[in-house]
C-alpha cells in the first residue's frame, strides 16, 4: 500500500496571525500546511473542483442517510443543496429531538448504531436508492489495530460506518472529521480508512482540508473531508469562493444581537456571569483567554475578522468582541450558519454542546452542491 509521508511539523502548526491595520488579527486555519501537502500529493490525486455557485440547489431524486448526525449542520447542508432525506441515526437524546423537531420529513433512528440492524435498516429505506451516505464517526479511540481487529471496541463505530456503507452501497461517500485524523499514528489510521472503504467498492476515496471561512463561514473551521465513489470516477469536492481578504467576519453575522436580551425560544441564551466574573471578563483582551489553562475556550474574539473556531468545551464558549458575556447559543449558531428558526432542543447548556459539535452548513451545502453535480451527470447517462 502506498503511504503519504506526514510532516508532523506541519500537522502540529498553530494558527497564523498578523495585525490588520484596524487594529484585528488575520487569522490563518492552522492546517494550511497539511491541506497544501495532501493536496500535492500524487497518491491523493483522485478529486477535482466544482464551482459550487453555478448549480442552483434547486429540488432533487436524490437520496442521503445521515450517520452520526448530531444536530443535522450535514443534514440540513445536504437538504438545502436539494436532497431527500431518508434516514439519520443519533444516539444524544437532546440533537436527536432537534434532529426530529427540523425534519420531520424522514425516519430518524435514536440509539447506538450497533442495535440498528441491516434488516432494520433495509426496512426502512425500502425500494428508495441511496445516493449518499454522509457522516462523522466519532474518532478518539482509533487505532490501525483496532481497525484491522473485529473484536476490538475503540473503532467500533468507525467499522458501524462502513457495515451500513455495504449494506445501502450509495452511489458516494462523504466522511467528514477532525484534520488531525489524517496524522493518527503517523498516517497509518488514515491509510486505514481508505483501505477498509477500499473494500467495500469504494478505492479510489479521496481526503480534503476544507476551510469553513473560504465558502462563507464567519468562523475559522478546518475539517478532512473524505469523498469516494462506486464509478471508479474521480471525487467531486467544491471550489473555494472567499480568500482571506474576503473573508465574513464574525460581527457581520452576530452584531445584530448583541444588544438583544436573552430569548429561550430562539435559543439566545448565555451563561449568566456574577458582577466579578463580568468584571474579570472586561480585562480580557482581544485573543487573550479568561484562563491560561483553557486554549480553546473563553478567548475574546477579534472584531473584523472571522471567529476563532465555535465549539462548546464544557461550558466555555468564546466571549464577545464587545460585550462582556460569552456569546449565545444563538449567536454561536450563526457561526455555524444554522437559520435562527433552526431551534435547538435541550438546556442551554445542551444547545452549545450540539451546536459547538455540528458541521458549519455552508460548508455541507457546498460539498452537497458538488456530489450532486457529478451525480446528474451519471444520471443522464443511465
Amino acid at each position: 500500500m502506498y503511504t503519504i509521508v506526514i510532516n508532523r511539523n506541519m500537522a502540529n502548526a498553530t494558527t497564523t496571525k498578523k495585525l490588520n491595520g484596524n487594529g484585528t488579527k488575520d487569522a490563518i486555519s492552522r492546517y494550511s500546511n497539511v491541506k497544501a501537502q495532501f493536496d500535492d500529493n500524487l497518491f491523493n490525486n483522485h478529486w477535482f473542483e466544482v464551482d459550487t455557485r453555478k448549480p442552483k440547489p434547486k429540488k432533487t431524486n436524490f437520496n442521503f442517510v445521515d450517520l452520526f448526525s448530531g444536530a443535522g449542520g450535514l443534514s440540513l447542508g445536504f437538504k438545502q443543496a436539494g436532497f431527500n432525506k431518508v434516514l439519520s441515526i443519533e444516539i444524544d437524546d437532546d440533537a436527536s429531538e432537534t434532529i426530529r423537531n427540523n425534519f420531520p420529513e424522514s425516519y430518524h433512528f435514536e440509539g447506538k448504531i450497533e442495535d440498528l440492524t441491516d434488516d432494520k435498516i433495509r426496512e426502512i429505506v425500502g425500494d428508495k436508492t441511496i445516493h449518499v451516505v454522509c457522516g462523522g464517526p466519532p474518532c478518539q479511540g482509533f487505532s490501525v489495530a483496532g481497525l484491522r481487529n473485529p473484536h476490538d471496541p475503540r473503532n467500533q463505530l468507525f467499522k458501524e460506518f462502513v457495515r451500513v456503507v455495504n449494506v445501502l452501497k450509495p452511489w458516494y461517500v462523504v466522511l467528514e472529521n477532525v484534520p488531525g485524523i489524517l496524522t493518527m499514528q503517523d498516517g497509518q489510521v488514515y491509510q486505514e480508512i481508505l483501505r477498509q472503504f477500499g473494500l467495500a467498492g469504494y478505492q479510489n476515496m479521496s481526503v480534503r482540508i476544507l476551510e469553513a471561512a473560504t465558502f462563507g463561514a464567519p468562523q475559522l473551521r478546518t475539517r478532512a473531508v473524505f469523498v469516494g465513489n462506486r464509478f471508479g470516477n474521480e471525487n467531486p469536492y467544491p471550489q473555494e469562493q472567499y480568500s482571506r481578504e474576503n473573508y465574513k467576519s464574525i460581527d457581520s453575522a452576530i452584531d445584530d444581537l448583541k444588544n438583544l436580551p436573552p430569548d429561550p425560544s430562539i435559543n439566545h441564551e448565555w451563561t449568566r456571569h456574577s458582577k466579578k466574573m463580568e468584571e474579570r471578563i472586561a480585562k480580557v483582551p482581544p485573543g487573550g483567554s479568561l484562563y491560561d489553562t483553557f486554549r480553546d475556550a473563553w478567548k475574546r474574539q477579534y472584531k473584523g475578522v472571522p471567529s476563532m473556531t465555535a465549539k462548546e468545551n464544557h461550558g466555555g464558549v468564546h466571549i464577545h468582541y464587545e460585550k462582556n458575556r460569552v456569546i449565545s447559543a444563538r449567536e454561536l449558531a450563526r457561526l455555524q450558519t444554522f437559520p435562527d428558526d433552526f431551534i435547538f432542543a435541550g438546556t442551554m447548556k445542551r444547545a452549545y454542546w450540539q451546536i459547538g459539535n455540528a458541521v458549519p452548513c455552508v460548508l455541507a451545502r457546498n460539498i452537497a452542491l458538488a456530489v450532486r453535480n457529478e451525480m446528474e451527470k451519471l444520471k443522464e447517462k443511465e
